[in-house]
C-alpha cells in the first residue's frame, strides 16, 4: 500500500511559494505584531466622522492600507493550515490571525456605526457631489444600503468582537476534517490495497472505473463520515441558528434574505434558479444516469457510481507541463495579458498541488492583495485535472485584473458572480481540446468531463443549495437542525431529483457532511448563478468571437465595482429572467445527446 506523505515529505515544487508573502516566519511575526500596534490608529478617527468628507476620506485610505496588510498576515496563516491542518504551529497561528481579525472587525464595526449615524442623505450627499468619493462609492453604498439593518454601535462592535466565536463552525467543520478524520484503507478488485483521504475520494477514488474499488472507497469514506455524523450535525444547526437569530435582530424578514442582502442577489432571483433548474434539468440528469446504469453494466446504480466513467479504458493522462500548456492554448482567446497572468501562476508556484495528510480537501484560489493568488488542488496526472486548475486558475486571472484596475474595497466578489470566470475558464479550455480533436472517442469522453462539471456545480451544489433552502425555512420556525434531520431532507431531496434512476442510500444521505460551503452563507446555490453566466458567455464568445472577449474582459476589470447581476447585465446576460438559465439547461441536454450518440 502506498504510503501517504507528511507535509515536510512532499516536494517543494508540488507546493506553493508562501515566501513571496513572507520569506521567513519571524516575517510573519513581525508584521502580525505590527499591524496589530497599527490598529489604535483606527481609534483616532472614534467620534470625528461628522465633522466632514475630508476626515472619512482620510479615515477610508487608513482603513485600505490597514486591511491590505491584514490580510496578507491572515492569508498566511489560512494558507499554512490548509497545507497541513495537522501541524499545532499552523493552528496557533490561524487562531492568532483569527483573534487579530475580530479586532479589526469590532474596529470597522464602530466606524461603520458612526458612518450610518450621520444625517440623513449626508452620504448620499458626499457621492453625488464630491468627485474623491468616486473611488469608493461601492464601500458608501453598500454602508447606506446596510442602514436599515443597522443595531447599536455598542452591540455592533461586541458582534464584532465575537466573530471569531462565532466563525467557529467553519474552523471546527475543517480542523475535523483535516486534522481529525481519518479512513479505512481499500481494495480494488484485484485485492490491492490504496490509501483512503478525503481528497484523495474525492479527487480520484470517486471517478475510479473499477467499481470495486470505487464502491469500497465509499464504503471507508461514508464510515470515516459517519463517526462525525453528530458532531457536524451540530455545528451545522449552530451555524443556521446564528444566522436565524442575527436576522431576526437586524429585522430581516428571514436568515435567508439576510444572506442574500449580503450577494445583492433578490429573493425572486434565488428561488428562480432552484426552481426552475431543480426541474426543468432533473429528465435530462435521469436520462443521462439511465444511460449510464445500461453502459456499466450495473443492475443498479449507487450514488457513487454517478461520475464513473463510461469509457473506463479511456482516460487521457496528461503531466503538469501538458496540463499548463493546454491551459494556456485555450485560453488564448482572452489575450496576451490574461495569459500571462496564467502562465505567470503556472511557472511560479501559486500551486498547491499535492496530497498529503492534513491538507485541505477540494480546490480553492485564494486572493492576496499586493502578492498574487494562491491555488489548492490535487494533482493526479489526468486530463481531468487539467480542467480542474483551469478553472481555479479563471479565479486568478479575475483576481489579478481586478486588482490592476480597482482598490481594495472593490476587490471582492459576490457569491453569486464569483464561480463565472472560472468556469468560463474551464469551459475554454475544454472547447480548445474538442476543436483538436477528430476522434469521437475523446470528443464523447470531452462531454461526459463537462457533464461532470455540470453536475458538480449545476446539481450537486445546487442540492446542497435545496438542502440549505428548506432547512433555513424550518430553522425559521425553530425546529432544532440535527444530523438525523440533515439526512432525512437531503435524502428526500435527492430522490426527487433522481426520480428513481439513482439508488439513495445511507451514504448518499449523509452528502450534507461533504462541503464547508454551508458555513460560508448561502454559498451553495450560487455556483449555479456563475455557471448559468459562464455557460451564455462562453457561447458568445464562440458565437462572436472579440466583441464578447471584450466585454467580459471589461468585466473582469470591474472587479466588485457594480453589484453582480449588473455585472452578468455588462456581459450580455440578464440574470433577472429564465431565459439564461434555460439556455444553460439545453446546453446539458445537448452534451447528455452526445453521449448518447456515442454509445
Amino acid at each position: 500500500m502506498k504510503k501517504r506523505l507528511t507535509r515536510a515529505e512532499v516536494p517543494p515544487e508540488l507546493t506553493w511559494n508562501l515566501a513571496d508573502m513572507f520569506p521567513r516566519e519571524e516575517d510573519w511575526e513581525t508584521e502580525f505584531k505590527a499591524v496589530g500596534a497599527e490598529l489604535p490608529k483606527l481609534d483616532m478617527y472614534q467620534g470625528k466622522l461628522a465633522q466632514g468628507p475630508e476626515i472619512i476620506l482620510d479615515c477610508i485610505k487608513t482603513l485600505e492600507t490597514l486591511v491590505k496588510r491584514f490580510y496578507l498576515v491572515i492569508n498566511y496563516a489560512s494558507l499554512k493550515l490548509a497545507g497541513d491542518g495537522t501541524d499545532p504551529a499552523n493552528q496557533i497561528a490561524m487562531g492568532r490571525a483569527g483573534g487579530l481579525g475580530a479586532q479589526f472587525q469590532a474596529a470597522m464595526a464602530s466606524l461603520r456605526s458612526e458612518l450610518m449615524a450621520l444625517p440623513e442623505g449626508q452620504l448620499e450627499e458626499y457621492l453625488q457631489g464630491d468627485q474623491r468619493f468616486r473611488d469608493y462609492a461601492r464601500l458608501l453604498e453598500k454602508v447606506i444600503a446596510d442602514k436599515p439593518h443597522i443595531l447599536h454601535p455598542e452591540t455592533e462592535k461586541a458582534l464584532a468582537s465575537l466573530s471569531e466565536v462565532l466563525d467557529s463552525p467553519y474552523m471546527v467543520y475543517e480542523r475535523s476534517k483535516s486534522a481529525d478524520m481519518s479512513f479505512d484503507p481499500i481494495e480494488d478488485s484485484q485485492g490491492k490495497s490504496y490509501p483512503m483521504s478525503f481528497a484523495l475520494y474525492e479527487e480520484d477514488y470517486e471517478i475510479s472505473p473499477d467499481t470495486v474499488l470505487r464502491r469500497n472507497a465509499f464504503a471507508s469514506f461514508t464510515k470515516g463520515l459517519k463517526a462525525y455524523e453528530n458532531t457536524f450535525g451540530a455545528i451545522w444547526g449552530t451555524e443556521v441558528k446564528k444566522n436565524v437569530v442575527l436576522a431576526r435582530l437586524r429585522k430581516f424578514p428571514s436568515a435567508t434574505h439576510m444572506l442574500l442582502h449580503q450577494q445583492e442577489v433578490s429573493i425572486e432571483a434565488y428561488h428562480t434558479l432552484h426552481d426552475v433548474i431543480l426541474k426543468e434539468l432533473a429528465p435530462h440528469m435521469r436520462r443521462y444516469a439511465k444511460l449510464r446504469k445500461q453502459v456499466l453494466g450495473l443492475d443498479k446504480l449507487l450514488y457513487c457510481d454517478i461520475e464513473a466513467p463510461l469509457d473506463p479504458e479511456f482516460a487521457p493522462a496528461t503531466s503538469r507541463k501538458q496540463g499548463g500548456e493546454i491551459i494556456l492554448k485555450g485560453l488564448a482567446v482572452l489575450g496576451k495579458e490574461y495569459t500571462d497572468i496564467i502562465a505567470q501562476g503556472l511557472n511560479n508556484r501559486w500551486l498547491d498541488l499535492a496530497d498529503n495528510i492534513g491538507k485541505s480537501t477540494g480546490a480553492f484560489c485564494a486572493s492576496v492583495p499586493g502578492v498574487h493568488p494562491y491555488i489548492l488542488a490535487t494533482w493526479t496526472d489526468s486530463l481531468r485535472t487539467t480542467l480542474t486548475l483551469a478553472h481555479e486558475l479563471g479565479h486568478a486571472g479575475h483576481d489579478v485584473l481586478t486588482e490592476r484596475h480597482q482598490n481594495l474595497f472593490n476587490a471582492g466578489y459576490s457569491k453569486y458572480f464569483v464561480e463565472a470566470p472560472s468556469t468560463i475558464s474551464e469551459l475554454l479550455v475544454a472547447e480548445q481540446i474538442k476543436s483538436e480533436s477528430r476522434d469521437p472517442r475523446m470528443l464523447c469522453w470531452l462531454d461526459m468531463q463537462l457533464l461532470q462539471t455540470y453536475h458538480h456545480n449545476f446539481v450537486r451544489h445546487l442540492i446542497e443549495g435545496e438542502l440549505q433552502r428548506r432547512t433555513y425555512v424550518l430553522a425559521e420556525q425553530d425546529q432544532p437542525i440535527t444530523a438525523s434531520l440533515l439526512s432525512k431532507i437531503q435524502g428526500e431531496i435527492l430522490e426527487e431529483f433522481w426520480g428513481g434512476e439513482v439508488e439513495i442510500d445511507a451514504g448518499a444521505r449523509l452528502t450534507w457532511m461533504r462541503q464547508p460551503h454551508y458555513y460560508m452563507g448561502l454559498y451553495p446555490y450560487s455556483y449555479s448563478a456563475g455557471l448559468t453566466i459562464a455557460t451564455a458567455v462562453a457561447s458568445a464568445i464562440k458565437e462572436e468571437g472579440q466583441p464578447a472577449v471584450d466585454r467580459w474582459l471589461t468585466v473582469l476589470t470591474a472587479g466588485d465595482s457594480k453589484p453582480p447581476v449588473e455585472l452578468a447585465k455588462m456581459a450580455g446576460v440578464d440574470m433577472t429572467k429564465p431565459e439564461a438559465i434555460r439556455k444553460a439547461i439545453d446546453y446539458v441536454g445537448h452534451l447528455v445527446d452526445g453521449v448518447e450518440r456515442y454509445f
